[in-house]
C-alpha cells in the first residue's frame, strides 16, 4: 500500500470516526432516556436509536466519510449493501443488550451495553463500510 493509499485510508478512518461519534451520540441519546428510566426495554431503546442512528449515518457517511472512494455509479447497490450492514450493526447492539443486561444472561446495569457498543460496534461497520459498501 503507497503512502497515498495509506493517507486516503487515515483521512477516511479520521472522518469515519468523526461521523461515527456523532451518530453514536445520537443513539446514546435515544437509547439512554428510553432505557434508563424504564420507559420502554433495553431492546426497544435499541431499535429506537439504531433508526435514528441508521439514517443519519448514511447520509453523513456517504457524503463526507467515504467520499470520493469507490464508485458511486449504483446507487440502489450502495444503499442496500448501507442497509445490510446497518442491519448487521443492529443485530451486533442487540446482542450486545441481550447479554448484558436481560435477566437470563448477565442482568447488568442498561448501561453495560454502551461500552461495546462504542467500541466494538464501530470498527466491525468501518471495516464493513469501507471495503464492501463504498469501496
Amino acid at each position: 500500500m503507497g503512502t497515498s493509499a495509506v493517507m486516503n485510508l487515515f483521512g477516511q478512518l479520521i472522518r469515519f470516526g468523526l461521523v461515527g461519534g456523532f451518530v453514536t451520540g445520537l443513539y446514546v441519546l435515544v437509547y439512554s432516556p428510553l432505557a434508563g428510566t424504564g420507559t420502554t426495554s433495553p431492546q426497544v431503546a435499541n431499535l429506537a436509536g439504531y433508526f435514528v442512528a441508521m439514517v443519519t449515518g448514511y447520509v453523513l457517511h456517504s457524503r463526507w466519510s467515504f467520499r470520493g472512494h469507490g464508485a458511486r455509479d449504483n446507487m440502489a447497490r450502495t444503499t442496500s449493501r448501507f442497509f445490510i450492514v446497518s442491519l448487521i450493526s443492529l443485530a451486533l447492539n442487540a446482542f450486545f443488550v441481550f447479554v448484558l443486561t436481560d435477566s437470563m444472561m448477565l442482568d447488568g446495569e442498561w448501561w453495560w451495553p454502551l461500552i461495546p457498543i462504542l467500541f466494538v460496534t464501530p470498527l466491525v461497520t468501518f471495516t464493513l463500510n469501507r471495503q464492501w459498501v463504498f469501496g
